[in-house]
């Protein structure tokens, strides 16, 4: 990998460590604040399905070595057993599906829109997935805890989760013009 990309995933996976931890500190009615939705959007649009995908990836590998990057500054192989770890597992596929929906059929409003709604689905569906079979597994799932349960919890993310959804391709879309001459990664 030459320099540049390499630098560049480097600088997504540290704003993922970031973007997790600004939970620590900042809550809206109980609900912890992440914006690690947004930065892996952002690593797809900026870097494309391949090295997008990869940044997600060296986040949650620099994570599962030890590093306190991921949420309340957690870290460590033991983190797998956390019901919340699907999470991590797909901004991967968020940041892949991202950068593939761009580079097929451009920057424009209708893309954007597409892969808002299929980031948020598949960052849904594997987190939540996750989330209750740990929590049905190997984590102490709460008194009449079920399946729809799960989805229902999701109910109180879901709009946050669509405004960082907007804002993230509001930005992508000005970073486009900003840096695509500097982004030519051949």
């Amino acid at each position: 990998m030459k320099t540049k990309p390499l630098i560049l995933c480097s600088l997504f996976a540290a704003l993922m460590g970031v973007g997790a931890n600004v939970s620590s500190f900042l809550t809206i009615g109980g609900v912890p604040i992440t914006l690690q939705l947004l930065f892996a959007i952002l690593a797809g649009g900026v870097l494309g399905s391949r090295l997008g995908a990869f940044s997600m990836f060296a986040y949650l590998f620099i994570g599962l070595i030890g590093a306190p990057v991921f949420a309340q500054f957690k870290g460590g192989v033991g983190s797998i057993f956390s019901p919340t770890f699907g999470f991590i597992i797909s901004f991967i596929f968020v940041s892949f599906l991202v950068g593939t929906c761009i580079e097929r059929w451009g920057n424009n409003r209708k893309t954007y829109l597409f892969a808002g709604v299929l980031a948020i689905l598949v960052n849904y569906v594997i987190g939540t997935n996750y989330m209750f079979a740990a929590l049905q597994w190997w984590a102490d799932a709460p008194e009449g805890f079920s399946y729809l349960v799960a989805w229902s919890w999701m109910g109180a993310y879901l709009p946050l989760d669509i405004v960082v959804c907007v804002f993230a391709f509001t930005l992508l879309k000005r970073l486009h013009h900003a840096l695509q001459p500097m982004l030519v990664m051949k």
